[in-house]
């Protein structure tokens, strides 16, 4: 069972260095053989990442995947959205609702480009800077701070917070501030030393929540940090989740979870 410490600052446990080392090793690993082969992987272009990121809040990655291909082709930069009519922007967004991303998207390239007349401009690299753009949150800005720029940033979603729940703090209620304030806190302390390191380790973290441990179902036995979750230590999961025996994953794009 995973091994903790007091945190001097909190008084909460913290997650135990040497667990946690072992944690991103065999997590690192298993996405090395499993990660899925997907666009947004293969660029560290900001505004590529953003635009992935904030299409895979609430929408599956199967249908990402061609949106997105589709929207970077038709505004390949920041300045072609911020230069772009509102309704351009709208009408790319067509199909993946949630409309107020595609519009945050548009609002977001009009301030960082200055209206649309600096063609050069970018996306800042750190996460204070990144949240205080339109419809950019906590889990966003880490995003395009660790994928775009190999900041060591940490990022949570749903994915990640289910992982980290399992794993390292089974009784940690996810709906409560303090729940996610202690998420937020492992996932900083399971950071890996480099910037490059993380980038990998923040898209293992995700992987594994959307292929392995999934909310109705943990494949235990295709998980490779079982043997330091206290989930699987205890014999029983949160949330009624259950567990089931899975065929090996596949590098495909389909079949992952929706992403908040």
């Amino acid at each position: 069972m995973p091994r903790h410490r007091k945190s001097a600052l909190s008084g909460e446990p913290a997650v135990d260095v040497i667990v946690a080392r072992r944690f991103g090793i065999m997590l690192r690993r298993w996405f090395r053989a499993n990660g899925r082969d997907l666009p947004w992987r293969k660029t560290r272009d900001p505004y590529h990442i953003l635009v992935s990121e904030l299409m895979l809040q609430q929408t599956q990655v199967s249908r990402v995947v061609t949106r997105y291909a589709e929207f970077i082709e038709r505004f390949p930069t920041l300045h072609d959205v911020a230069r772009a009519r509102p309704k351009r922007v709208m009408e790319a967004w067509a199909g993946l609702g949630y409309y107020a991303r595609a519009r945050n998207l548009h609002a977001l390239a009009r301030r960082v480009t200055d209206g649309g007349r600096d063609a050069t401009a970018t996306l800042p690299a750190e996460v204070a800077e990144l949240r205080g753009l339109p419809g950019v949150g906590a889990y966003t800005a880490g995003a395009v701070s660790s994928f775009a720029y190999e900041r060591r940033a940490e990022l949570v979603d749903t994915n990640v917070a289910r992982v980290i729940k399992r794993v390292f703090a089974a009784d940690v209620d996810l709906e409560s501030g303090r729940g996610q304030k202690r998420v937020w806190s492992i996932a900083r302390a399971l950071l890996p030393r480099t910037g490059a390191a993380t980038w990998m380790h923040n898209q293992a973290l995700m992987e594994l929540g959307a292929l392995v441990c999934t909310a109705r179902v943990a494949h235990c036995d295709a998980c490779p940090v079982r043997s330091v979750c206290a989930s699987y230590e205890r014999g029983a999961l949160p949330n009624g989740a259950e567990r089931r025996r899975s065929p090996r994953v596949r590098r495909t794009p389909s079949g992952s979870a929706p992403r908040a």
